[in-house]
């Protein structure tokens, strides 16, 4: 290997910030960086260089015949240094920041030459997922990704300078801890010096940041890595981060006051104004309203009870749901009276998709006829009644669900997207967020007809609510509170249980023994009666809330080294197995050999 091969140029400017103002002042240049693509045109070879910054055209010109030959072998993805002079193009590229100016080589050198490139880097290139993350160190140099990963870095900025002007300290809490029932499944590691026991990654940081209010730290936040093992669906990681803070002597106004400002400028970082203070809305009249406690408000199509106009008319499916204390719910598509029977099969299909036993439609056309899937039935003065009831005027539709309420809500509400997606309803310039609060502290477990935590078992209730705890649980309601953004859920939070006593309430509404809450929870009890603060917090979707800044339609464009929905890394190759003398070690003896998931 040539000696000169090994010799570093030392870059003096980025290819993105070569100027005309360089090219006036024939300015030498070092530029270092990758080649994006190559051109011979016989004569001179231009080659686009690309580094950090951006990209600049440079020219080997063949009255220097090293520098020609040197630049007739290169290839896309070489990694070079050259040294030359800014001069004016001849042609000039306007797409181009740089697409004023070149640079004429009068030296280069080839520090690495690509040869194992699976793929073009270019945002328009053609490369299936799988083969993309297997060699994710060529992803990321897409023009893409690199915007995006550039951007969670400036968001994650604008986060801590808000958070440090607010007098927040930011605390790592451990990744090594112990179990503890958060809703989804640990991942468990093995201890080494304590045979037959094990760690847990943390799901979220939640007892630690409360611990650290008892310490009387009053502000804390991070960066929290979680990780959860469950079910994965296509946009969800099992890890992930989150921006997670907590506060003494809170109630939700305090957050408020926090996370507002906070998020204004996270999107200030991209050019977008938020205004505050943002709306709030009551869990029960989101789910009223939408369907669902994550609503999107940029559209209507809103929910509306069938229930009055369903009473009595003798129709099977409305009798059995009112009989059993269900629902017959509605909504209203404007223009739908035009819909084919083709759409409105499709709307069918759609709400049995979401869980519907079946839907009835209703087309009130513009002339006023009235069509349904139940004229028959019904007739046409109860049809048209049941239309304007969910508000469907002539040229409109009427969409009617009816089971029990949450599979009413649950099967509209998933409609109400889908249709408004189809029909172009869904403003792609606007930013909506709204504060969902007072939601329930308890949801029924009907498997196991029981009371299980909405949110966890140690969100405070309403003070007002204390007396209910022992008497009628289902009517607390809880000090939390998410923030949604176009109908993502984007931030969620509570005010804690800052004494013992409450939280022993809250166990013994849970089922959750006292023998149960001191194997699990007995230092957290402890230390609220070690002189606990009233505290609460919130966590914000981090990855989340990049992604729908930059644009993307995953988290896994903003993350660096991202899993597939099957929790593999395919770069890396893992999970993997390990050899048996690790398992000795640990104590651990396979069952079986358990078959690799595809």
């Amino acid at each position: 290997m040539a000696a000169d091969v090994l010799r570093l140029l030392h870059r003096t400017v980025g290819c993105g910030e070569v100027k005309t103002g360089d090219a006036e002042a024939r300015r030498e240049v070092v530029l270092t960086g990758w080649v994006h693509r190559r051109r011979d045109l016989g004569q001179l070879i231009f080659v686009e260089l690309r580094d950090a910054t951006g990209r600049v055209q440079v020219v080997c010109d063949p009255e220097n015949a090293t520098i020609h030959a040197i630049a007739e072998k290169l290839h896309a993805e070489d990694v070079v240094g050259v040294r030359g002079i800014v001069v004016i193009r001849e042609s000039r590229n306007p797409k181009h920041p740089t697409g004023d100016v070149e640079v004429r080589v009068s030296e280069i050198v080839v520090h690495n030459p690509a040869t194992g490139v699976p793929f073009p880097v270019d945002d328009e290139a053609e490369a299936n997922e799988e083969l993309r993350l297997q060699h994710r160190y060529v992803d990321l140099r897409r023009p893409r990704l690199q915007r995006a990963i550039r951007l969670r870095h400036r968001l994650s900025a604008a986060a801590r300078r808000v958070l440090d002007a607010g007098g927040f300290v930011e605390i790592e809490t451990p990744i090594l801890t112990r179990s503890t029932p958060e809703g989804a499944r640990d991942y468990l590691v093995p201890s080494r010096v304590h045979p037959g026991h094990f760690y847990a990654l943390p799901q979220s940081p939640q007892l630690f940041k409360q611990l650290l209010m008892v310490a009387g730290f009053e502000r804390y936040y991070q960066f929290a890595r979680c990780f959860r093992d469950e079910d994965l669906r296509a946009d969800r990681q099992p890890e992930f981060t989150q921006i997670d803070l907590e506060m003494s002597f809170a109630e939700p106004e305090s957050i408020y006051a926090v996370v507002e400002p906070l998020i204004q400028e996270m999107f200030r970082a991209v050019g977008v104004h938020v205004a505050t203070p943002f709306p709030r809305m009551p869990y029960d009249e989101a789910v009223r309203r939408f369907g669902v406690d994550r609503p999107d408000v940029r559209f209507g199509l809103e929910l509306k009870d069938a229930g009055p106009g369903a009473v009595g008319t003798g129709f099977p499916v409305f009798d059995a749901a009112l009989a059993l204390g269900g629902a017959v719910r509605g909504l209203a598509v404007q223009g739908g009276g035009s819909a084919s029977r083709k759409q409105l099969d499709l709307w069918t299909a759609w709400a049995k998709e979401a869980g519907a036993k079946g839907l009835v439609w209703i087309k009130r056309e513009s002339s006023g006829a009235i069509l349904s899937s139940a004229l028959k039935l019904l007739g046409e003065a109860k049809c048209r009644e049941l239309g304007e009831v969910v508000g469907a005027g002539d040229g409109d539709a009427a969409l009617i669900v009816a089971d029990t309420r949450e599979a009413c809500d649950r099967a509209l509400g998933a409609l109400r997207l889908k249709i408004a997606a189809e029909r172009g309803l869904v403003p792609e310039d606007r930013w909506e967020l709204l504060w969902v609060e007072r939601f329930p502290l308890f949801m029924r477990d009907p498997s196991e007809n029981r009371w299980m935590a909405m949110h966890h078992p140690f969100t405070a209730p309403r003070w007002e609510d204390l007396d209910k705890l022992d008497t009628d649980p289902g009517t607390v309601l809880a000090q939390a509170y998410d923030l949604v953004l176009n109908g993502t859920e984007i931030a969620g939070g509570s005010i804690r249980i800052h004494r013992s006593d409450v939280q022993e309430r809250v166990f013994r509404a849970l089922a959750i023994g006292r023998d149960e809450a001191e194997a699990k929870f007995g230092f957290l009890l402890r230390a609220l009666q070690s002189g606990a603060p009233p505290h609460g917090g919130i966590a914000l979707g981090f990855d989340r809330i990049c992604a729908m800044l930059v644009g993307a339609d995953s988290i896994r464009d903003v993350i660096a080294f991202p899993k597939t929905t099957s929790a593999s890394d395919l770069m890396c190759d893992s999970p993997a197995e390990v050899d048996d003398k690790q398992l000795r070690e640990l104590r651990i003896a396979l069952i079986g050999k358990p078959e690799t998931q595809a």
